[in-house]
């Protein structure tokens, strides 16, 4: 009988995020004999990946958060959980808050802390106190962790500092996708036009991402309004949920644009709605990555995005305009509208950019088990001198 390695993951939740998108391809395409996933949330209630996870042999543990317990009754209550079983690694996947996954850690003797930055920037940043608890808490990740990973170069210097990454201390794992789930999907625009109702002379616009405030949804339809002045056609698709989608609606509401919007909630067919977009539009305020990104670009989908997206998930494929929000929404609406006619068709040309850029999940396999310490060789481009 197998006795796989365990590695614990500390997350929030594993609903349909970036980081938590990235956890599952590599959970899903790991030899899960030889290595297993656990993963700790911060909720009360079923996660959208959580089933799965219990179906591919890992378990769920749910926790109070760091804000619940307190800084002393969080570490020891992973202290608790870590000493349950033998794991190899804990990553931590919870930005500024990863130094007290790591700090229990150490004192349970596991030798692989891995701190895993996945955002530039967040609600902490505003003001001298939080500037001084941001410092304190990179001071504990310093203390605490082994391993320093980000899923970009902003990500990386935002969380570890300028230091750290100059050094070559910060490990770039990509974010890798499983390209060919993207690939003999049939008529997607014409499948989801029937399911959606709408006219086949439709110009799609698509989002994908949580209703937060760093996804920008009110310029979103602030843009769609500025569209349909030119264009009634264009319905803007909305995948994801989250704390402001009320808000969203009722402000759609009031600039009479609802009628050419639709909620599409959580979705799990993401490979079939990005190709049926004609457009993806990701004018986020900040991100560390976007996985969503090379989604869009693997469906052959032109990608408008804002310029604080990381340049780094531009795949050479001719499809991602960067504009800054500070630009009037006339440039906006302008490239959208060029854009939408761009589709690329050609799987081949996709997938061999993708492999390139480094970007398949299965060939990025290797350097998650090389960071666990259960890869012997050598993988290629495990870490980044940035």
């Amino acid at each position: 009988m197998n006795n796989p390695e365990r590695v614990l993951h500390i997350v929030s939740t594993m609903d349909r995020g970036g980081a938590e998108t990235l956890l599952m391809n590599v959970y899903r395409n790991l030899d899960r004999s030889k290595c297993q996933f656990d993963f700790i949330t911060h909720t009360t209630t079923k996660g959208d990946f959580d089933d799965e996870i219990i179906s591919l042999g890992g378990e769920i543990i749910q926790i109070p958060s760091l804000g619940e317990l307190g800084p002393a009754g969080y570490v020891k209550e992973l202290i608790k959980i870590m000493s349950k079983k033998k794991y190899v690694a804990v990553h931590s996947h919870t930005d500024y808050q990863g130094g007290f996954p790591a700090l229990a850690a150490k004192i349970c003797g596991i030798e692989k802390r891995i701190c895993h930055s996945h955002s530039n920037n967040w609600p902490l940043r505003k003001g001298f106190k939080s500037l001084l608890t941001l410092k304190s808490l990179q001071t504990l990740i310093r203390a605490t962790a082994t391993n320093y990973c980000s899923c970009s170069n902003e990500a990386a210097e935002f969380l570890f500092g300028k230091k750290l990454v100059r050094r070559g201390q910060v490990n770039i794992l990509k974010n890798g996708i499983e390209i060919q789930s993207f690939f003999n999907l049939g008529d997607c625009r014409k499948s989801v036009i029937e399911e959606l109702e709408l006219p086949e002379d439709v110009k799609i616009i698509g989002h994908v991402g949580r209703f937060s405030e760093s996804k920008n949804h009110l310029f979103i339809i602030t843009l769609l309004h500025k569209l349909m002045e030119e264009d009634s056609s264009f319905v803007v698709l909305l995948v994801g949920d989250g704390p402001l989608r009320n808000r969203i609606k009722e402000e759609a509401e009031r600039l009479g644009v609802l009628q050419n919007l639709r909620f599409l909630g959580v979705r799990e067919d993401i490979p079939r709605l990005m190709k049926a977009f004609d457009v993806f539009l990701f004018p986020s305020l900040f991100e560390g990555f976007g996985i969503v990104m090379l989604e869009a670009q693997c469906a052959g989908t032109p990608c408008v995005v804002s310029d604080t997206v990381p340049k780094m998930t531009d795949m050479g494929l001719n499809l991602v305009s960067f504009i800054n929000l500070e630009n009037d929404l006339n440039v906006w609406s302008q490239v959208l509208i060029k854009n939408s006619i761009l589709k690329l068709k050609d799987s081949q040309t996709i997938a061999s950019h993708i492999k390139n850029y480094g970007y398949s999940i299965q060939e990025n396999i290797p350097n998650w088990l090389s960071l666990y310490g259960l890869n012997k060789e050598k993988p290629a481009n495990v870490s980044a001198n940035l």
